[in-house]
């Protein structure tokens, strides 16, 4: 649930946008990714989001139904136009984003009275962003959701911090959001917002004070850290690429990690999986396009 808009990247790395006379076309939006990377690994998903009523809107329900991607609750605003995202590619780690969400994007006007929530509450994994809390009636509609699932099943909150779409501090819808989840997910800086602990352990553990079952904490280069509430601590180191464009390999991560704990598998196998979806997207152009098929990531890991 969340975000969804048009990604134009520019064909060739390391050019400014000023300098770029060529882009690709790209479903994009943090949780529409996660979406992709989890179809793409064979699970029935569907996004609940909106687009403008407008050619790229289409464009946009076309690419999530070739993806596998149920898009009958995905519905049109006509108010608004269909967000674009264009970036910067400098390998290996600077990507400026460049969001033009203005006045607003669709996917924030979300009713709460517009929700399946009987299939909300049915999904085995529910997957929201901190974009979704940024602003009325989305976050209302967004809560509404996680208080629904009454923390059945896999309840993700991907904490998702994108500073230029908030117009006021997150503290509370953040907190209130976190108490709903079973699971988070999110870089240092992301749970420094959340819980103000950026250290990978003292943030884990903020976490699951703050109300979920397990905290994965993503680490970059130095791979990634998970905690339960039984105790249990795992960590993975990456798997080594070259980097192309790393904007879409933590929603790559994402779906593995629903795909790996819709399957059971132990914690360890979970991360050690995702981590090997995500370093795959990192060394591709793109991100809805470049997310991995479950026979590439165990190539990957069996190399």
């Amino acid at each position: 649930m969340g975000r969804i808009g048009v990604d134009l990247y520019p064909l060739r790395t390391g050019v400014p946008l000023a300098e770029a006379d060529a882009f690709g076309k790209f479903l994009g939006g943090s949780p529409t990714n996660v979406a992709v990377a989890a179809a793409r690994l064979g699970r029935r998903v569907a996004v609940i989001t909106r687009t403008g009523a407008d050619p790229f809107g289409a464009y946009l329900r076309a690419e999530l139904r070739g993806f596998g991607v149920d898009d009958r609750w995905v519905g049109e605003v006509a108010r608004y136009p269909t967000p674009l995202t264009f970036c910067e590619i400098f390998p290996p780690d600077d990507f400026p984003l460049y969001f033009y969400r203005l006045p607003k994007a669709p996917d924030l006007e979300i009713e709460p009275g517009e929700l399946d929530l009987e299939a909300v509450r049915a999904a085995r994994v529910f997957w929201m962003t901190g974009t979704g809390l940024s602003a009325e009636p989305s976050r209302s509609a967004t809560l509404a959701a996680l208080e629904a699932r009454s923390k059945s099943g896999l309840t993700v909150f991907d904490l998702d911090w994108r500073p230029t779409l908030w117009e006021e501090e997150p503290d509370e819808a953040y907190a209130r959001a976190l108490g709903l989840a079973t699971v988070a997910v999110g870089n240092a800086q992301e749970c420094a917002i959340a819980t103000g602990e950026s250290e990978p352990r003292a943030a884990a553990r903020a976490l699951l004070a703050a109300g979920v079952e397990l905290a994965v904490v993503k680490r970059g280069p130095e791979g990634v850290l998970a905690m339960g509430r039984d105790g249990t601590v795992v960590e993975a180191v990456p798997v080594p690429v070259e980097v192309v464009n790393g904007l879409g390999a933590g929603d790559a991560f994402g779906g593995a990690l629903c795909h790996g704990l819709l399957a059971g598998w132990e914690l360890e196998r979970v991360l050690r999986f995702a981590n090997a979806a995500g370093a795959i997207v990192a060394s591709r152009l793109a991100c809805s396009v470049a997310m991995p098929y479950a026979k590439e990531v165990e190539e990957v890991l069996g190399s």
